[in-house]
């Protein structure tokens, strides 16, 4: 087995160096490390990389967005799996192999995710269900989720962040996602039409309807710093966010779903200036 590790970097050159060398105890010489690195600065990245073994780099000027950085990623490796890791990250034992393994113990399963972790070892809520009306409560980052999490809402949204066994899920993030190559190539990869924020959710959705499995594994884990790229333009995340959550309902609801898109793009905007306004107001804007 063999496994290419694609990572998109944007300005978060110490998380960099951090993944790369938490990684590198548990590669073995036939896996890959592909890094794309946006609005790229040649000596921070040729530092960060100087962790004794080969790593691919695609060095951009520009900033083409998530999708399309991990599609850029996969087409200069070779390996018959993928796995997605942000670079802000540290691996804690051998994540590659575990996820590996599961995948070829589970032929009909085409998405693998590790548990994340936050710097304080709470877990954080990456696997979930595909939004609905009751994410606008239930959702991570909602109110009534963090004052209340036990509530239905947001366990019926984040039902396996407790769990302590594989359990199948509707999605995962891509913080810490593997998949088969076959299937990542059959899907035509990740849709470039969105920047940053739900490609991973809507991977997930078509892998799903095409009849594959997606599966938490909270055995692996990586701890997740979380928002080292989002902090050098916050604005422009927030935004980001909520556009591609249009962007997933409109292009996966029903026809009696896009009679509401106007109401639910209203919202998503509404909410995304809100955010806004309280980050300006918190310095971070």
């Amino acid at each position: 087995m063999a496994t290419a590790v694609l990572i998109v970097n944007y300005k978060a050159y110490a998380e960099l160096g951090g993944c790369l060398t938490s990684l590198a105890p548990y590669l073995s010489a036939d896996d890959e490390i592909v890094v794309v690195d946006y609005e790229s600065d040649t000596r921070a990245l040729d530092a960060a990389i100087d962790v004794g073994r080969a790593v691919t780099t695609v060095r951009r000027a520009d900033n083409l967005g998530f999708a399309v950085g991990v599609n850029m990623a996969a087409a200069c490796a070779r390996a018959p799996y993928l796995l997605l890791l942000n670079p802000d990250t540290r691996v804690e034992g051998p994540v590659v192999r575990m996820l590996e393994e599961w995948l070829e113990a589970h032929p009909d399963v085409g998405v693998a995710g590790a548990r994340v972790l936050n710097a304080d070892g709470s877990v954080q809520a990456t696997a979930r269900r595909f939004p609905d009306v009751t994410t606008a409560l239930g959702g991570r980052s909602t109110w009534l989720t963090s004052r209340f999490p036990g509530n239905w809402f947001s366990r019926r949204n984040l039902g396996a962040r407790d769990a302590q066994a594989p359990v199948n899920v509707d999605w995962v993030s891509g913080v810490c996602l593997m998949t088969r190559r076959k299937l990542f190539d059959e899907m035509g990869g990740f849709d470039e039409t969105f920047f940053m924020y739900w490609e991973d959710a809507d991977y997930c959705y078509r892998l799903m309807r095409a009849g594959s499995r997606c599966t938490y594994v909270p055995g692996a884990s990586v701890r997740h710093t979380g928002g080292r790229s989002a902090v050098h333009d916050p604005s422009r995340a927030i935004r980001a966010f909520h556009r591609s959550a249009f962007h997933l309902y409109r292009k996966h609801a029903s026809p009696l779903g896009r009679l509401a898109a106007p109401v639910v793009g209203a919202g998503l905007w509404l909410r995304g200036e809100w955010r806004l306004r309280q980050a300006l107001r918190s310095g971070r804007g």
